[in-house]
């Protein structure tokens, strides 16, 4: 399990479980391990999500995107629910950026 800290200086962890899951359902994803985390650290923007979540987004080149979509439960704990690449992102959802 790693842990890096959101924007929000909340601990996000990203645990084996849940890193099978990712790469199960989003294979494109695979080898990106280090992405995630350095996505959820340093985003260039950030979503919200559905029912609390919040999306992690960094430029991917050519007009893509790598999300990760992560929960923070509190000031002191979170965890990273999905990552995956996009061509479109809902910028009236933005909810930080630099």
């Amino acid at each position: 399990m790693d842990i890096v800290h959101s924007v929000n200086d909340v601990p996000i962890r990203l645990t084996a479980e849940r890193w099978y899951h990712i790469v199960e359902n989003h294979d494109d994803v695979a080898g990106h391990y280090d992405d995630v985390l350095e996505t959820v650290e340093n985003p260039d923007l950030i979503l919200r999500g559905y029912k609390g979540a919040l999306i992690a987004v960094r430029g991917a080149g050519r007009g893509a995107y790598f999300c990760v979509v992560y929960r923070e439960i509190g000031k002191d704990d979170g965890f990273v629910i999905s990552a995956f690449f996009t061509d479109e992102i809902n910028k009236r959802n933005i909810v930080w950026r630099p």
